[in-house]
């Protein structure tokens, strides 16, 4: 039984059905069951990482564990789960990161969160494999309503490249390091075929719905009122400007080679994401 936290997010759910295809038994926990709206043959059982009471009934017969969390919580909620999980007998756990965490100077919050979740994880003795993610291509759903409203991307920094990847890619590493060996102790940090400005995105965005899509920089200030619009939380917000800011720096424009590497195929490429998500830029929510 695989055990998957954070299912109900981008990359959770895509190693969720990953993991049902391969035909493997699935858990998920969930503050909220109710509103999973998982597919028919995952267990999903009522858990909190905020509550370490709830988390040996979650972890019953688990073997691995996909850990993904978010915000700053995460070091409480990874140590719990890392508590809990040899508490029951865990045998290797997967731990979704973020790209910066590797870097040392990375001292803003998203890196710094995850940094401490990683060294939770590792002090638990439990085998683990880190998942480093750069840029997801999913961030560009942040521009559809001004694509569709007046067909501009709006966002700061926009020299930086980063090497944008796609979540599925990340699914796909993942299910690679819980389901087959040789994946104990390695730290892989992903990223796309290409690093990309928001400019750039914008063109290709351009080309895939066959009309004009003009960048439009901004400042910082602006693009976190954005985000606040968008529904994120002020601290979480501000975390993902101080990341953000971050993106003119070379560290994330570098293409690394490793989805190729586990998984024996290219990671896909933005145009490919783009065109798969086409109707969310397009279509009224």
């Amino acid at each position: 039984m695989y055990l998957v936290t954070g299912a109900t997010g981008t990359v959770g759910r895509a190693v969720v059905d990953r993991l049902l295809a391969a035909g493997l038994p699935v858990r998920a926990i969930t503050r909220r069951p109710e509103a999973a709206d998982l597919p028919a043959g995952v267990e999903v059982v009522r858990a909190d990482l905020g509550d370490p009471s709830t988390l040996p009934a979650a972890l019953a017969g688990i073997r691995r564990v996909f850990l993904s969390t978010a915000g700053p919580e995460i070091p409480t909620h990874d140590a719990n789960l890392a508590t809990a999980a040899v508490a029951a007998g865990v045998e290797h756990i997967v731990k979704l990161s973020s790209g910066r965490a590797g870097d040392e100077a990375a001292t803003d919050p998203i890196p710094s969160w995850h940094r401490a979740g990683e060294d939770a994880v590792r002090a638990s003795g439990v085998d683990w494999t880190m998942v480093r993610p750069m840029g997801f291509m999913s961030n560009a759903l942040h521009w559809a309503r001004s694509i569709r409203e007046s067909s501009t991307v709006r966002g700061p920094f926009g020299h930086g490249r980063i090497a944008v990847i796609d979540p599925d890619d990340i699914a796909a590493v993942s299910v690679a390091a819980l389901t087959e060996p040789g994946h104990v102790g390695q730290v892989y940090t992903l990223t796309g075929p290409r690093a990309l400005s928001p400019g750039e995105q914008a063109a290709i965005l351009s080309g895939i719905l066959g009309r004009p899509v003009r960048f439009e920089e901004i400042s910082p200030e602006a693009a976190r009122a954005d985000l606040l619009r968008f529904g994120v939380d002020p601290e979480m917000a501000s975390a993902i400007m101080a990341l953000r800011a971050t993106a003119p720096e070379s560290f994330t424009s570098v293409v690394h080679p490793t989805v190729a590497v586990v998984t024996g195929r290219s990671p896909r490429t933005f145009q490919e994401w783009a065109l798969e998500n086409k109707e969310q830029f397009t279509a009224a929510h």
